[in-house]
């Protein structure tokens, strides 16, 4: 049953992703084809094609490899420039290169010169570019708020799941009680599991974390709590015990002092675990979790090469990899199934692999929009560069020659070369040292 479970999450996650490349593609499309430009194909995925249909000029369709997607649009770099001096020996692999690109350009022009991507404005060749990143961003908005809204996230609530029947100093390294140690407050209290937390202190609470919150900061002090048993409402008295916790950063980790060892914090104890609930989050929160996100995957994204390094260390040294890292498409599906397979309510596992889906697009988003060609990013760099150029010519009053981007396929290949290393080093960590997240 776990390895169907397992399966039924990967497969959820191929196709998830598989929508999220074809809706890029039709970011791309839509404002190509509603600017005037020639689309002769929209394909999701590359290599050989499986399954195509044209529709009017623009042929549909599937190809063998699922990792990624494209249209061919008429003339997207301008015609070759007569007179190009002939290559010499040292240059003649890149100016075969160059002359490659530009074969297949030339291709792409059967429609004429009027419907070609090179004489848009320069706006709207931003558009086209942009369309499809921005269409992975409004995916990843909607998916984050189907998690985090429709579905819920998980939350103590304040219906205790069970109660500790002694205090337990953090610093000792067991689990079990002994003789000496002094019973807990919520267990002295009378509190049993199923009771529900009404308020702590006079202040109403609606989660586990505000109840927490009160009784940390109370050691020693007597608190009226009033929970809810058997739909009846009664008081009782907890004195929360004074225990040391150790201190952690925003990231969880513990908090180390000048000698290395860990730091600990007095705190309020009474011994009280919560049953966890998806709690259902205002509308907003799925938008700022995304925008949040966004900003820490660019982070990723400006020291990928580091990060691809580290990962070739782990994977070679056997270490654990670090779980904010990246990872291939293997490693998603990987995660994906896992997600599925856990022990945990089906609606909780729908909620993991939708916010997993959501995280995609907004790598997709932010890995995009990278000012390197072939990427979206590279080609909105050209059309700014053109602007710039033709603008510059007029302030001159001259004409300009458009762009010839054919001229940056060397670095193109440079750039191509270098992501399928670093996809490469990802996959085979994915497979041989996978990220541990259970």
């Amino acid at each position: 049953m776990t390895a169907i479970a397992f399966l039924i999450g990967v497969l959820v996650l191929v196709i998830g992703l598989a929508v999220s490349i074809a809706l890029h593609e039709i970011g791309h499309l839509l404002p190509a084809k509603l600017f005037g430009v020639r689309v002769g194909q929209y394909m999701i995925g590359f290599g050989p094609t499986l399954w195509s249909r044209r529709i009017g000029e623009t042929e549909y369709g599937f190809k063998l490899l699922p990792l990624g997607g494209f249209i061919s649009m008429s003339g997207m770099y301008p015609p070759a420039p007569d007179g190009d001096a002939q290559p010499t020996r040292r240059s003649r692999l890149f100016a075969t290169m160059i002359q490659d690109a530009r074969d297949a350009n030339a291709e792409t022009m059967i429609a004429g010169t009027d419907r070609v991507f090179y004489k848009l404005p320069v706006w709207k060749r931003i558009v086209i570019m942009l369309g499809g990143p921005v269409m992975n961003l409004i995916l990843a908005f909607v998916l984050s708020a189907i998690a985090v809204s429709a579905i819920g996230v998980t939350q103590g609530t304040t219906t205790v799941a069970s109660v500790s029947q002694c205090v337990i100093p953090a610093s000792d390294n067991r689990t079990d009680c002994a003789s000496t140690d002094p019973v807990a407050p919520a267990a002295a209290a009378g509190i049993l599991p199923g009771d529900v937390i009404v308020s702590v202190d006079d202040t109403p609470v609606s989660t586990f974390d505000e109840m927490a919150a009160i009784i940390q900061r109370s050691p020693g002090q007597a608190l009226p709590v009033v929970i809810e048993r058997d739909g009846a409402q009664q008081t009782v008295t907890i004195t929360p015990a004074t225990s040391n916790r150790a201190v952690t950063d925003a990231t969880g980790r513990p908090v180390l002092d000048a000698a290395g060892s860990p730091e600990y914090q007095t705190v309020g104890f009474a011994g009280l675990s919560p049953q966890s609930a998806l709690v259902p989050q205002p509308i907003w929160y799925g938008p700022e979790a995304t925008i949040q996100q966004v900003g820490q995957v660019a982070q990723i994204m400006t020291q990928l090469p580091v990060r691809v390094y580290d990962t070739a260390v782990d994977l070679f040294t056997g270490q654990p990899r670090d779980p904010n890292g990246p990872l291939s498409v293997v490693g998603a599906g990987r995660l994906a199934g896992e997600f599925a397979a856990v022990d945990a309510p089906i609606l909780a596992r729908v909620q993991a692999i939708v916010s997993l889906l959501a995280s995609l697009n907004i790598a997709l988003f932010v890995f995009n929009l990278i000012p390197l060609l072939p990427l979206d990013g590279g080609h909105v760099v050209v059309a700014l560069w053109d602007g710039l150029k033709r603008w510059f010519a007029r302030v001159r009053g001259k004409v300009a020659r458009p762009v010839d981007a054919t001229k940056l396929v060397p670095v193109t290949f440079v750039v191509v070369i270098l992501l399928v290393g670093m996809g490469g080093i990802l996959f085979l960590a994915d497979v041989f040292n996978p990220i541990q997240l259970f």
